[in-house]
C-alpha cells in the first residue's frame, strides 16, 4: 500500500518464536492495521511532559520481545504494520488532517485501525476517519482524565468528537476525580457523557458501533511511569487487561487506540511492554470475533 502520509517500518530478522515475526508489510490476507502515530505537540500546548512522540517506537521494541504461543487453539489476527504517519512538528491541524487521511486509507482495504500515539489529542482524527467511515459511534475510554477541554492539545480529543457530533456518547472508566475540574464533569455530564465507576469489565457496553480509547495514563504510576501525566492511584495492569480483553471481543467495537505512551519517563521499559501487552490481548479478544 502506498500513501505519502505514511513511513514503513521493518520487521526483519525476528525469530519465528516471536509474535513480531508475524507482523506483515503488506495488506493482503491481513484483518489488523497497526499504524503510529508519533507527535506531541498536543502534549506541549497542554504545558505536559513532552515524550509522547517516541512511544510508537518503543512500542515496538517491546512488541518484538513477545513470544507467539497459542495455548488454547485461537489463531492471532494477521496484523500489517503500516509504518508512522509522517507528521509535521509544531503543526496540530496538518498532522491530524495526515492521521484522518491515512486512517482513511486502510479502512478503505477494509482493515480493523489500531493506533499507538503518541498524544492523546491524536485519538481525535483517528476517530474521526474512523466515524466518516462508519458513521457516529459510542465511546469508551479508560483515563483518568475527562479530556473535555476546549483549547486545542491533549486534553481535547473527546469534547471535540461530541461536538462535531463523531460522538454520540462516552463512556469513561478509570476517572480520577483529584484530576479533573468541576466544570469539566459539568460539561461531559451534560453532554452525553457517563462516568462509570464500577471497575469490573463486566459493565455495560454501549449497543452501537464503539470506539475504544486506552490512555495509558490509567494505570498505576507503579506499573506505568512512562506516561505524560503520571496516575498516582490508578489502576493495575491487570485491572486494564480485562477492559482491553473486553474490548478486542465484542464486534461493535470498530477501532483500537494506545496513547500516551512516553518512553523518556519509563523505567526498564516497563511502560512500553504493557502497552504491548494491551495489544496482544485486544488482538486475543479480537480472535474471538473470528471463531
Amino acid at each position: 500500500m502506498s500513501n505519502n502520509y505514511l513511513n514503513p517500518v521493518s520487521w526483519d530478522n525476528i525469530p519465528s518464536s516471536k509474535f513480531s515475526s508475524l507482523i506483515r508489510s503488506k495488506s493482503d490476507g491481513c484483518q489488523i492495521a497497526l499504524i503510529g502515530l508519533p507527535d506531541d505537540t498536543g502534549v506541549g500546548l497542554n504545558n505536559g511532559r513532552l515524550g509522547a512522540k517516541e512511544g510508537p517506537a518503543a512500542f515496538r521494541k517491546a512488541l518484538a520481545k513477545y513470544g507467539v504461543a497459542e495455548p488454547s487453539g485461537w489463531d492471532w489476527p494477521m496484523v500489517f504494520d503500516a509504518g508512522d504517519v509522517n507528521i509535521v512538528p509544531g503543526d496540530l491541524h496538518e498532522t491530524h488532517r495526515r492521521v484522518s487521511i491515512a486512517v482513511k486509507s486502510l479502512l478503505d482495504l477494509g482493515l480493523f485501525p489500531i493506533a499507538i500515539g503518541g498524544g492523546h489529542d491524536l485519538t481525535f482524527p483517528f476517530v474521526r476517519a474512523v466515524t466518516d467511515h462508519f458513521g457516529p459511534m459510542d465511546g469508551v475510554y479508560f483515563d483518568a482524565h475527562l479530556d473535555v477541554r476546549e483549547t486545542d492539545g491533549s486534553g481535547m480529543p473527546f469534547r471535540k468528537l461530541l461536538v462535531t457530533g463523531a460522538a454520540k456518547s462516552m463512556r469513561v472508566h478509570g476517572f480520577d476525580p483529584n484530576s479533573n475540574s468541576r466544570e469539566h464533569v459539568a460539561w461531559f455530564t451534560s453532554h452525553g457523557g457517563h462516568i462509570a465507576d464500577n471497575l469490573g469489565h463486566d459493565d455495560p457496553w454501549p449497543t452501537n458501533n464503539t470506539f475504544v480509547s486506552l490512555d495509558m495514563d490509567v494505570i498505576d504510576q507503579a506499573h506505568a511511569p512512562g506516561v505524560s501525566a503520571h496516575n498516582a492511584c490508578g489502576w493495575t495492569s491487570k485491572q486494564t487487561e480485562a477492559w482491553v480483553l473486553e474490548s478486542g471481543r465484542n464486534p461493535l467495537v470498530q477501532c483500537f487506540d494506545i496513547m500516551e505512551l512516553s518512553p523518556p519517563y519509563d523505567r526498564d521499559d516497563r511502560t512500553a511492554r504493557i502497552a504491548a501487552r494491551m495489544f496482544l490481548t485486544f488482538l486475543r479478544g479480537f480472535s474471538e470475533r473470528q471463531s
